[in-house]
């Protein structure tokens, strides 16, 4: 028996050495699995663009994918990895949250669980990726090029929309005819979603003309190559001159004395190809003109050309000099291009080929392009964008009116007492260069208040590890001693609210010290968020808990608590997860479970805690306060039943809290005859009784159609005021009347 049981220990221990190793391989072999570089899972470079992503991703969904791999039990496993590392790295925010914290950065609920067939990758996803003249734009690159000075005719599209696809052939075969006359785009709303809805795109596809400082012009008409055309031609504004005897020789000379040389066309009929090349040449570079010579034969004789035929005649050449002119033997736009630009004059060299110590001490290792702000050699910024035209212009035309600068060691704002933003970056890194613009913006805007700065950490990579940058990009304020850096959106608005928020600190920054002092103090309402640095959705919260405490502001106090810093304290308060919002009065609290963590959402709820101050009103005390009283009231006639009467309900309780008025509610469900008696038809209402001078109220009140508090707060302030003035006039007129 006794044996029998040794054995038998002996053989479990066996069998549970077994199991725990397997189940170790299963959670190595997993542990691997999820740290798997999503960048290597997709085959591409932390400086890939999104397109080339969305290029690598189709690539291998149309040899993974479950559907072409029926025998493969691990196929929908492997697959969902490589869908969801490309539904991280082609949105801009979740790039940064992965590159900086890894995958512990991510919500895990948010993406990559689910997929689409094998025959949506193979024909919808990614209209236009592969066409060469088709500029497909995403939300890093589309505010460049739509403002670069170029026309753009940019096509929205949606990949499961039948009528994008059906558009599709007609679309290349337009850009095909356009190239080289104007920029052909597409946007993939179903990558760019916020984007297309901040543009008001709501049908697909829509096709939209884009000229810098002007409204977008939308086409309506038949979607047929020539219509496209048409409609697109009417803006092109590049001038080009029909040359005739009366006017040719004064024109070219008067070009030539400005320093510019003519591209002339010999055809013979109006068309021929002088619009393939007018879109490639700007007003300055050179002028455009096109010669009839069916009406024009012996002034086209007397150029030795009969029809059919361009010529270039550069600045300072000579129209009796054969030699001096150019015939270029070629009607394709792109190669006239070439050779032109080949042809002019080069720009002026300001240094010498060997000067090198100039580009050194700039730190400038390869060919660039730079603005210099016109404050001496060392102010200047780079250009790290896509070494394309419409890029380049709208870098230059932004940086000359922007004030960023590029940092080096010698420059760095490391011990200045002047506020300093500074944007720590890599130039192959994607979402880098789609800040650098908002950047310009944003500098515009604070001149003077703040100063703006870049620095590249593929060359200054000491500086960067002193200040322990471990991803692109990161943007720090420099503020005296103070250190902060920048969590929110990359944009403009973003970066503003944020330096709004370090000036004025709306959000108190809590410690279990503090936290006891002031959180616990029986007489305030704090709102609370608990969060963890390397959280994504912590990251998100971030922006919109800044919002919402500056639309808080004077009714609770707001606060947060770093669980990474004092990890010990937040488990002492029973917080499990991140983030943990909570609002305290005193010792009780409750929490935040509510779908939306927007700031107006996040507001509701933290006012819909604040005690009630609003009066319940019945018929009898409505007509004996409100009608009949010597207050003046603001009433919210309301149904329990109704959703935005309940949403307003909190908003209500803030308007309840201006002492110039007395607030009061009507249940209009409860008290039918009253509200039908005051004209009440819609809910909620919102009416104003201004105690009048008479003594009586008017019987309906006043509407007041917003429902905002602040502006129904200015509104009844403003009118309180126009009637203080008038009974103050009646009454002077009344003491100034003569006594009977």
């Amino acid at each position: 028996m006794g044996h029998k049981i040794v054995l038998g220990v002996q053989r479990s221990h066996h069998i549970q050495v077994i199991l725990v190793m397997g189940v170790l391989f299963i959670l190595l072999a997993s542990v691997l699995a999820e740290n798997q570089d999503y960048y290597s899972l997709l085959g591409v470079g932390r400086e890939a663009t999104t397109r080339e992503i969305r290029q690598a991703f189709k690539k291998l969904a149309l040899t993974m994918h479950p559907d072409k791999n029926p025998g493969d039990t691990s196929a929908h496993d492997k697959f969902l990895q490589v869908n969801r590392a490309y539904e991280v790295l082609k949105d801009e925010e979740l790039r940064k949250k992965y590159d900086k914290y890894g995958e512990k950065g991510l919500d895990e609920q948010q993406q990559g669980g689910r997929y689409e067939s094998w025959n949506y990758y193979r024909y919808d996803f990614g209209i236009y990726d592969d066409d060469l003249e088709i500029i497909t734009l995403d939300s890093g690159d589309f505010e460049a090029a739509v403002n670069s000075g170029e026309i753009w005719f940019i096509n929205f599209y949606f990949p499961r929309c039948s009528h994008c696809h059906q558009l599709a052939p007609t679309w290349r075969e337009f850009a095909k005819e356009m190239d080289g006359v104007i920029r052909i785009g597409a946007v993939n709303c179903g990558d760019n979603n916020h984007m297309c809805r901040r543009k008001g795109i709501n049908s697909y596809p829509s096709l939209f003309i884009y000229r810098a400082g002007q409204k977008p012009e939308k086409f309506n008409g038949e979607r047929s190559k020539d219509n496209l055309v048409r409609f697109s031609m009417q803006f092109i504004t590049t001038s080009v001159t029909q040359l005739w005897q009366g006017n040719v020789f004064n024109e070219i000379e008067s070009a030539f004395s400005t320093g510019l040389g003519w591209l002339i066309t010999f055809c013979s009929d109006t068309g021929g190809n002088r619009r393939a090349h007018t879109g490639f040449f700007h007003e300055g570079l050179i002028k455009v003109g096109w010669m009839d010579c069916t009406s024009q034969e012996q002034l086209c004789e007397s150029f030795q050309v009969t029809t059919g035929a361009t010529a270039l005649f550069p600045p300072g050449s000579s129209l009796d000099q054969k030699g001096s002119v150019l015939w270029l033997n070629t009607l394709d736009s792109k190669e006239i291009y070439n050779q032109v630009i080949n042809h002019l004059p080069d720009l002026q060299l300001l240094t010498s080929d060997t000067d090198s110590e100039l580009c050194q001490s700039l730190f400038i290792h390869k060919p660039c392009v730079a603005v210099f702000k016109g404050l001496g050699i060392h102010d200047f910024e780079i250009h790290h964008g896509k070494d394309v035209l419409y890029n380049i212009v709208a870098f230059a035309r932004d940086s000359v009116r922007a004030h960023v600068t590029t940092l080096r060691p010698d420059n760095f704002p490391s011990d200045r007492k002047e506020p300093w933003l500074v944007d720590f970056f890599a130039p192959w890194c994607p979402p880098c260069r789609a800040l650098l613009p908002e950047l310009r913006k944003a500098s515009i805007q604070l001149a003077g208040q703040i100063k703006f700065g870049t620095l590249d950490c593929t060359i200054h990579h000491n500086l960067c590890s002193m200040y322990n940058i471990q991803a692109y990009p990161t943007t720090v304020i420099f503020n005296g001693s103070s250190v902060h850096e920048y969590e929110g959106q990359h944009s403009a608005d973003g970066i503003l609210d944020f330096i709004q928020d370090l000036v004025h600190p709306s959000v108190a920054v809590l410690d279990p010290l503090s936290f006891t002092e002031r959180v616990k103090d029986e007489g305030q309402i704090w709102a609370v968020d608990f969060y963890a640095p390397w959280c994504g959705p912590c990251q998100a919260l971030m922006p919109e808990w800044r919002r919402m405490a500056r639309l808080l502001s004077g009714q609770i106090l707001v606060g947060s608590v770093d669980c990474q810093q004092f990890q010990s304290f937040c488990q002492s308060q029973n917080v499990r997860a991140y983030p943990e919002i909570r609002l305290y009065l005193g010792n009780t609290w409750q929490g935040y479970n509510g779908w939306h963590r927007d700031a107006h959402s996040l507001r509701a709820w933290a006012l819909s805690s604040l005690p009630k101050v609003s009066v319940d009103l019945t018929p009898e005390s409505y007509r004996s306060q409100v009608l009949s009283g010597q207050d003046h009231w603001i009433l919210d006639f309301y149904a329990p039943w109704c959703g935005p009467c309940q949403h307003f309900a909190p908003e209500f309780e803030v308007l309840a809290r201006v002492r110039e008025v007395r607030a009061g509610k009507v249940d209009c469900q409860a008290h039918h005859q009253t509200c039908q008696s005051a004209g009440i038809s819609a809910y909620p209402t919102v009416r104003f009784y201004p105690y009048l001078e008479t003594g009586r109220h008017e019987h309906s009140g006043e509407p007041l159609n917003s429902r905002d508090a602040n502006v129904i707060a200015d509104t009844i302030r403003q009118r309180l005021q126009q009637l203080s003035r008038r009974f103050h006039n009646k009454q002077k007129v009344t003491r100034s009347s003569p006594q009977v």
